[in-house]
């Protein structure tokens, strides 16, 4: 069952009083950081849109428990995906379902990368299966998409400061709207 844009729009609002997995920051400070960082990097509307709901997954999946804290991976970045299908196309898909395969690849890529990660970060690494083989790695940078999920990525590393100032999620809302329905 598809969400409707109202639908993910409760569904960030909501995330606004719930932290984000061993973060100093809530699920709606994250997406929004996420998608400002984007927005100011100059990145395509659909990359802004996707570093916006890269972690929506979290948000509808969760049960209570941090999942991070119970030592499961709760594979968010692909039980969003049928959900948000309805709305949106592969160029916003893709990134938000290869944005933790970006951090396994950017960890392969680079060691330093690694120790830059945030400790939640880290142990959830851990659970996605850590840094790719260099066959794993050949197959992701070779699948479409793979650089903007690259870039969300990196967005999403930095959308953690619980300082950092953001538009309202009502700035956004419009590429959600003028994005929503070409898929």
């Amino acid at each position: 069952m598809a969400l409707t844009l109202l639908q993910v729009e409760t569904l960030l609002t909501a995330a606004g009083s719930r932290l984000y997995g061993g973060e100093a920051v809530s699920q709606l400070q994250h997406a929004l950081q996420a998608a400002t960082l984007a927005q100011a990097d100059g990145a395509a509307d659909s990359l802004i849109v996707a570093s916006l709901l890269h972690d929506l997954g979290h948000v509808l999946f969760e049960q209570g428990d941090d999942d991070l804290a119970q030592g499961e991976d709760d594979l968010h970045q692909y039980r969003i995906l049928p959900f948000l299908r309805g709305l949106f196309d592969d160029v916003v898909l893709a990134p938000i379902g290869l944005h933790v395969e970006a951090k396994r690849y950017l960890c392969w890529q680079n060691t330093a990368y690694r120790s830059s990660l945030s400790a939640a970060s880290q142990a959830s690494l851990a659970l996605q299966g850590g840094p790719m083989s260099d066959i794993e790695a050949a197959d992701f940078i070779a699948r479409p998409h793979a650089q903007a999920a690259l870039a969300l990525r990196r967005y999403d590393d930095a959308a953690k400061d619980p300082t950092a100032s953001t538009p309202a999620l009502i700035h956004f809302m419009p590429l959600l709207h003028a994005l929503a329905g070409q898929a």
